[in-house]
């Protein structure tokens, strides 16, 4: 009984710890101001990222100006994602969140991604937006809302997920996300346009396409 009950206290201390790291960890202190001059004798490393002393922060390390202006959505997907993460606001560091503005053209799209290390939640500021994302194997099951204005939507950590403008305005969106560089993996890009190239047999093969298909796409990435 006494090994059960050992047993059970393992895999709960297991699963607590292996819980705690799948985020940002929690900051030992009011902040830590990223500092990109490592040889600083005042730089301490903390999550990825040198820290200055506390003494020498100022207001400036927690401010960023201009995420009023609307940004150029002619892009081949006509959309711009403007990312405020840590290196943007070097603040933000160990404080575990961070902050875009996304722009659509008509008809923009924000392709299928996944941010590795955050979860979203999206508010609808202009427009109109069809959004939504896929759970993981094997049901694989489709999230979608049609968003308009003020109206807010959840992306659940890891998962695929996109946002695409349906209309023939413009539309603006904010996001924020739970970790201070969330990381980003647009599924197109990745699996078409990594370098080195996957091999065009390995994808003919995952995606049951002729191998003359993958080189075009591999092409277009």
């Amino acid at each position: 009984m006494m090994k059960g009950v050992q047993l059970v206290t393992v895999l709960v201390l297991a699963l607590a710890c292996s819980l705690a790291s799948a985020y940002d960890p929690s900051p030992l202190q009011d902040f830590c101001v990223a500092l990109n001059d490592s040889s600083s004798s005042y730089a301490v490393f903390v999550n990825g990222k040198f820290c200055k002393d506390p003494k020498l922060s100022t207001a400036d390390d927690f401010f960023f100006s201009g995420l009023d202006t609307p940004r150029d959505t002619s892009t081949p997907l006509g959309s711009n994602v403007t990312l405020l993460n840590v290196d943007k606001i070097l603040g933000l560091n160990t404080l575990g969140i961070s902050l875009a503005r996304i722009d659509f053209a008509p008809y923009g799209l924000n392709p299928p991604h996944i941010h590795p290390r955050a979860t979203e939640i999206l508010v609808v500021l202009e427009g109109t937006l069809y959004v939504g994302f896929v759970t993981s194997n094997p049901e694989n099951r489709l999230f979608t809302k049609v968003l308009n204005a003020g109206d807010v939507f959840v992306f659940p950590i890891g998962l695929i997920h996109f946002q695409f403008n349906a209309r023939h305005t413009n539309a603006v969106a904010f996001a924020g996300l739970s970790s201070q560089n969330p990381g980003l993996i647009t599924i197109a890009n990745a699996v078409f346009g990594s370098n080195p190239p996957i091999n065009p047999d390995v994808l003919a093969k995952a995606f049951q396409l002729d191998r003359n298909v993958i080189n075009y796409l591999q092409e277009k990435f």
